[in-house]
C-alpha cells in the first residue's frame, strides 16, 4: 500500500487529504474542527482525522506533499516590492519578518509540526512541494470522469500564476499557458468584493448573489481597469489597485472612477449603487471566462473542460459556460479553492511524478465529495445524551416519512447524516432543509436561522430524473456549481407594478412554484441528487415528492453566518439551539425544539465573527 498525505495551509482554507494507492479516501478542512471560518493555520485536526480514517500513524505515510512552493512565492513578493518601490514599503516591512521567521523555511516548519502527530516520524526526506496551480489543475483533472481534458484554473494568485491552461491525458498533465501576477481575474473580483464592503476571500459569493438585483451600468468603467483581449487574456491597470504593495485592495483612483469610497459595512447599508457594481463586475467576469474558454476550445480542440481555482466557484459564470455549449462536457472540482489544493498536490505526486496509472470513473472519483468525518448511531446517541438533548430514535422508513412531513408543513430542519462534505458547499450531509414552495422560507431562513443578509439566495436539491422538467438544464450538477434558469411553465408572471420594482424590493415578488429557491433573475444554483451517491437524502426528497408533487427541497449549509459548516453532533445541536430551526434530524434521531431544555439555548448572534 502507498499512502500520500496532501496538505494546504498558511493562506486560507487549510485542509488535508489522504490517498491510498491513488484513491481519495478522506479529506477535510481545518475550519470544521477549530470552528474558525477559512482557518489558515497548520491543519493539525484535519491531518489527525485523515490519518485516523486511514488507520495510520504519520510514520507509516509514504509521502507528504504541500500544495505550493514557498520559495517561488517569496521571489514573487520580493520582485513585486522592488518593481513598485518605494510604494510598497509598509506592507513589505510587515510581511518580511513573518516570511524570514517562518514561511521561507517551510519544510523545517512543516517537519516540526508533523512531528507533533507521531514521535516516530524522524526525517523530512518524504516531504515534497507541488506548484499552486498544478495542484489546482490536478484536483480538477485527475478525479474527473474524462481521460482527456483541457483544464482552466483561475484564482487570486499562487506563486506567480493567477490563471493557467493545462492539458491532461490519462495520467499526464502539463501546464501550457499562464497569466502572471499582478494580472488576476480572482483579485479583480476580490477588489470589488472589498469595494462593496464584503470580506475578501469569503464575501465573493455574496457579490455574486447581489448581482441580479442590479444593472451592469458600470461595465465600461470596469473595462478601464482591465484590458480584455479576444482570447480572454487580460491585463489590469495597476494605478487603480493597491493589492500588489498595499494593505487594501483598491485606492483613491478606483474610488474616483466609480464616484464613491468603498462601503464601510459597519456604518453603511447596501444601496442600488452596490447592486449595480455587483452586476457589472459579474458580467465582466463572465465575459472573460467565456472568451478564455472559447479560445482554449479552438486552440486545443479537446471536447472536455475541467475547472478549478477560486473563480471556478462562480457558479453563475459556470452556468453561462455550459449554456454556450463551447465544450461537450464540463467537470468542476467541488473543493475548487485552496482546500482542494491538498487533494491536487497528492494526486499530482501520484500520477505525474510517480507515473502511476489512472482509473477513470464515468461519474468521477470524488465519492460525491463526502470525504469527511462520520458518526455511528451509537456515537450520535452518546453525544446527544451527554449534552442533555431530548430525542426520539426512529427506524429508517419512519425517519424519512416524519422528516418529509415536517418539510411539507414548512418547518426548518437541521439535517446531519453520513460523512461531512469536502469543499464549501453542503450537499445533503450537513444541511439546513426547507420547503421550496413557501414564499416565506427564503426570508425566514436568512433572517431567523442563518442570521445573514436577506438578499442571499438558497439552492434547490432536486432528484436528477426530474431536473429538466423544472430547470433549463439537463446536466449533472451534484456539487451545486452550476446555475440554471427555472422553466417558463413553472414561473409566475409578474404584474406591471412588480416589473417597476428595483433593488432589494424585488425580493418580495413570488416568481415561481418554488419561490424559496428562485433568485430574482429566475435562476437557481442547482444540486442534482442521485440515489447511488446519497441514498438517504435521495429517499427524503423522493418521499417529499410523493406527498407534495414537488421533487425539490431547499438546501443551505448547516451553520449561521460567520460559522463553518457543523462537523460533530454537538456542533449541530449548538446551532439548532442557537437558531429558530424547528427540528434536528441527526442519524436516526429526531429532536423537536419545543422539547429541549431552554437553558441549553445559545446566543448565536454573537458567537461568530461576521463574514
Amino acid at each position: 500500500m502507498t499512502y500520500i498525505l496532501g496538505i494546504s495551509a498558511f493562506y486560507h482554507d487549510s485542509a488535508a487529504c489522504i490517498l491510498k494507492n491513488g484513491k481519495i479516501i478522506a479529506a477535510a478542512q481545518e475550519e470544521r474542527f477549530t470552528r474558525k471560518k477559512h482557518d489558515p493555520t497548520y491543519p493539525f485536526n484535519a491531518i489527525e482525522f485523515v490519518l485516523k480514517f486511514a488507520n495510520l500513524e504519520l510514520s507509516e505515510v509514504n509521502q507528504i506533499v504541500f500544495f505550493e512552493k514557498p520559495f517561488l512565492k517569496f521571489e514573487r513578493l520580493l520582485e513585486t516590492y522592488v518593481a513598485f518601490a518605494p510604494k510598497g514599503f509598509v506592507s513589505f516591512s510587515k510581511a518580511m519578518p513573518i516570511w524570514i521567521k517562518e514561511k521561507l523555511f517551510q519544510k523545517n516548519l512543516l517537519f516540526n509540526k508533523l512531528k507533533t502527530h507521531d514521535n516516530n516520524y524522524k526525517s523530512d526526506q518524504n516531504i515534497f512541494f507541488s506548484d499552486h496551480h498544478l495542484s489546482h489543475a490536478s484536483s480538477a483533472f485527475f478525479p474527473s470522469p474524462f481521460s482527456e481534458a483541457v483544464i482552466l484554473t483561475a484564482d487570486g494568485v499562487g506563486e506567480w500564476a493567477t490563471t493557467t491552461v493545462a492539458v491532461g491525458k490519462d495520467n499526464k498533465l502539463e501546464i501550457k499557458k499562464e497569466i502572471h501576477f499582478p494580472h488576476s481575474i480572482g483579485l479583480l473580483y476580490s477588489a470589488f468584493t472589498y469595494y462593496t464592503g464584503f470580506k475578501v476571500n469569503s464575501g465573493e459569493y455574496k457579490l455574486m448573489g447581489l448581482a441580479p438585483y442590479g444593472n451592469p451600468i458600470y461595465e465600461d468603467k470596469i473595462k478601464q481597469l482591465v484590458d480584455i483581449k479576444d482570447d480572454g487574456s487580460f491585463r489590469l491597470d495597476q494605478k487603480y489597485f493597491n493589492y500588489a504593495t498595499g494593505l487594501t485592495m483598491t485606492n483613491n483612483n478606483f474610488n474616483k472612477l466609480f464616484g464613491q469610497k468603498n462601503r464601510d459595512p459597519k456604518k453603511e447599508k447596501i444601496t442600488q449603487f452596490h447592486m449595480d457594481i455587483a452586476a457589472s463586475i459579474q458580467k465582466v467576469t463572465e465575459e472573460i471566462m467565456i472568451k478564455l474558454v472559447k479560445s482554449i476550445r479552438e486552440e486545443y480542440n479537446i471536447k472536455n473542460l475541467c475547472l478549478a481555482g477560486g473563480v471556478a466557484l462562480n457558479c453563475v459564470a459556470n452556468g453561462k459556460i455550459l449554456k454556450e455549449k463551447i465544450f461537450d462536457n464540463i467537470w468542476i472540482q467541488p473543493a475548487a479553492g485552496d482546500a482542494g489544493g491538498s487533494l491536487g498536490a497528492a494526486l499530482a505526486l501520484w500520477h505525474i511524478d510517480q507515473k502511476n496509472q489512472r482509473e477513470v470513473n464515468i461519474n468521477d472519483n470524488m465519492e460525491g465529495s463526502y470525504l469527511g468525518p462520520e458518526f455511528t448511531q451509537n456515537q450520535i446517541e452518546e453525544e446527544l445524551n451527554l449534552i442533555g438533548a431530548n430525542f426520539k430514535t426512529l427506524d429508517y422508513e419512519s425517519l424519512i416519512n416524519q422528516t418529509s412531513n415536517y418539510l411539507s408543513e414548512e418547518k426548518a430542519i437541521g439535517w446531519f447524516q453520513g460523512r461531512m462534505e469536502f469543499g464549501p458547499r453542503a450537499l445533503g450531509s450537513r444541511s439546513i432543509l426547507g420547503d421550496p414552495r413557501s414564499d416565506k422560507m427564503q426570508k425566514n431562513l436568512n433572517l431567523k436561522v442563518k442570521y445573514r443578509e436577506s438578499f442571499r439566495p438558497f439552492a434547490p436539491s432536486i432528484l436528477r430524473e426530474d431536473l429538466s422538467e423544472w430547470f433549463d438544464i439537463n446536466f449533472d450538477s451534484p456539487y451545486m456549481l452550476l446555475v440554471a434558469n427555472i422553466n417558463p411553465d413553472k414561473k409566475i408572471k409578474m404584474t406591471d407594478e412588480q416589473k417597476l420594482l428595483f433593488g432589494i424590493d424585488k425580493l418580495n415578488v413570488k416568481r415561481s412554484e418554488i419561490p424559496a429557491v428562485t433568485h430574482v433573475d429566475y435562476s437557481a444554483r442547482v444540486q442534482t441528487v442521485n440515489k447511488g451517491t446519497n441514498k438517504k437524502y435521495y429517499d427524503l426528497i423522493y418521499k417529499f415528492k410523493q406527498k407534495t408533487g414537488c421533487p425539490v427541497i431547499v438546501n443551505t449549509s448547516f451553520n449561521v453566518r460567520g460559522e463553518p459548516i457543523v462537523n460533530t453532533p454537538t456542533d449541530a445541536f449548538n446551532c439548532f439551539m442557537g437558531t429558530e430551526l424547528d427540528y434536528l434530524v441527526i442519524g436516526n434521531c429526531i429532536l423537536d425544539k419545543k422539547n429541549q431544555d431552554p437553558s441549553l439555548k445559545k446566543d448565536y448572534t454573537k458567537e461568530f465573527e461576521l463574514d
